[in-house]
């Protein structure tokens, strides 16, 4: 789970990225889910899109996808949403501690 800290580094982080998957009139297959788990063990994190034809939101593949794969999302904003998923062999993105209270 990650704390509003570490969604907010996320979210600078998914700025400057592009987005890379595409959830289109088929939704989610397959080939999709497969794409998502090989781009987050390669990245870390990654931007997706769902586009006008799909029959789900953005936050309905969110969720899917998350599930799926075993990832975290970190936001969804209109049809754009970004997934977080740390790779425990070659960790590339260094998250913020969770603050002690």
């Amino acid at each position: 789970m990650l704390t509003s800290k570490q969604r907010a580094y996320l979210r600078s982080i998914a700025s400057g990225i592009d987005t890379i998957l595409m959830v289109g009139k088929f939704g989610i297959s397959g080939d999709v889910i497969k794409q998502a788990d090989d781009a987050l063990t390669a990245r870390e994190i990654i931007k997706g899109k769902v586009l006008v034809t799909s029959p789900i939101s953005a936050k309905e593949a969110a969720d899917k996808i998350s599930l799926a794969v075993k990832a975290e999302t970190v936001q969804v904003i209109g049809s754009k949403f970004v997934l977080y998923r740390k790779n425990p062999k070659e960790p590339k993105i260094i998250l913020p501690k969770p603050s002690k209270k």
